[in-house]
C-alpha cells in the first residue's frame, strides 16, 4: 500500500498543486490543501477506486469549507510562484490576470471554473465530484465565466484560452 501510494504522489503531486493553486490563489494554502488532501486519501488508499477524482473532491470541498470559515481574513499573495518554463511575457501577464480574475470568484464558483475548464473535466464529472446537480455546476460555471470575461475583458474567453 505504501508504495503505490508514494507512486502516485510521485507522479500526480505536480498536476495536484496546480489545482489547488488555482483554487486557493496562493501557494502555500495550496500546499497546505494538498498535504491535508493526501492525508485523507492516505487513511483510505485501499479503498479508494479512483484516487485522483477523489482527491479533486476533497480538495474542492476542502477549500470550500475553508473559504467559509476564514472568509473574513482570507489573505491572497499579490504575485505566484514564477511559473515553470519557457513563457513569453505575454504569457506571463495573461497568466497573472487570469490568477487574478480567478481569485475574485466566488469560491463554488471558482471551484467549478478550475475543475470544469482548468482541469478539463466534463460537467456531469465535476457534479458527481461534488454531489452538485448538473444544472448548478452549469450555472456556476456560466456566472464564472462571464465574470472572467468581464474581469479580463475578454469576450472570446473559451476553455483552450484559460490555459
Amino acid at each position: 500500500m505504501a508504495e503505490d501510494f508514494r507512486e502516485f504522489v510521485d507522479l500526480r503531486y505536480g498536476d495536484l498543486l496546480r489545482i489547488a493553486y488555482l483554487l486557493t490563489g496562493s501557494a502555500h494554502d495550496a500546499e497546505d490543501l494538498v498535504q491535508s488532501a493526501l492525508l485523507k486519501v492516505m487513511r483510505r488508499w485501499r479503498k479508494v477506486e479512483d484516487p485522483l477524482a477523489y482527491l479533486r473532491r476533497t480538495m474542492a470541498n476542502q477549500h470550500i469549507s475553508m473559504w467559509h470559515r476564514v472568509r473574513s481574513r482570507e489573505i491572497v499573495g499579490a504575485t505566484p510562484p514564477e511559473p515553470a518554463g519557457d513563457d513569453t511575457a505575454d504569457t506571463v501577464v495573461r497568466r497573472q490576470a487570469l490568477a487574478d480574475a480567478l481569485r475574485g470568484l466566488p469560491p463554488r464558483t471558482r471551484v467549478v471554473v478550475v475543475l470544469r475548464y482548468l482541469d478539463d473535466l466534463p460537467e456531469a464529472e465535476v457534479a458527481a465530484m461534488l454531489g452538485w446537480p448538473v444544472g448548478t455546476v452549469k450555472s456556476h460555471a456560466s456566472r464564472g465565466l462571464a465574470r472572467l470575461r468581464a474581469a479580463l475583458d475578454t469576450p472570446e474567453l473559451t476553455k483552450g484560452s484559460l490555459r
